[in-house]
């Protein structure tokens, strides 16, 4: 098991391959991609390494986490994210990830925060069909219908699928194509769509589902 990376999400374009296909790709940027601590079976109870990308102000970052920063030798990261590694896997604190850390025809699963909806009916929020345009339904064609039972058991079940607030929850897209990398520029282009906005950090990591290169 190996860490994966933290990257920041430009947006999306397009994309040819040798058959003059064009593919939809999502453009993810790696920004001062660092490890800046380690997680050690004898100091912590497993093994892992956590990385950091982007930069933060130093007044926006706490003392605690200055000093952490300073054992590193790093900048201040405005993200911090945790990678379980196997023992053999343990990068070098300092060390920077690059756009390299993936291939090309390389299976991997991303995770990011999904766009907010806000305040969002059943139809969109769950796909519901509605109910009928006629015949007695009045008012109530986008409602999402019964939501309960009879006297038994005379309440509503816990994740009926109700109106409610649509997104920005964490969302793992997985065995996404790694099209190509710009190790120069520090880009990933993904094929397909990958949870998030525009500027949003998202983490990539090898696929769990399919065996890795």
């Amino acid at each position: 098991m190996r860490s994966g990376v933290i990257a920041q999400k430009v947006g999306m374009t397009r994309v040819y391959n040798d058959a003059g296909e064009h593919i939809p790709v999502t453009v993810l940027r790696l920004e001062n991609c660092q490890v800046v601590a380690h997680r050690t079976v004898d100091k912590n109870g497993y093994t892992a390494i956590q990385l950091g990308a982007g930069t933060a102000k130093v007044k926006n970052t706490s003392k605690a986490m200055r000093g952490n920063f300073a054992i590193a030798n790093v900048e201040p990261k405005a993200k911090l994210v945790e990678f379980r590694v196997s023992e053999d896997n343990l990068i070098d604190v300092g060390t920077e990830l690059k756009a390299g850390h993936f291939e090309p025809g390389q299976l991997v699963d991303v995770t990011g925060t999904s766009i907010g909806k806000g305040f969002a009916g059943a139809m969109k929020r769950h796909n519901f069909g509605g109910l009928r345009a006629t015949h007695g339904v009045s008012v109530s064609h986008r409602s999402h219908g019964s939501t309960g039972n009879n006297q038994d058991p005379g309440k509503v079940w816990k994740g009926k699928r109700m109106a409610g607030h649509m997104g920005q929850t964490r969302v793992t897209t997985q065995n996404l194509e790694i099209v190509s990398t710009d190790e120069n520029r520090g880009l990933i282009l993904v094929k397909g769509a990958v949870p998030g906005s525009k500027g949003a950090w998202i983490v990539v990591r090898d696929a769990v589902k399919s065996a890795a290169k």
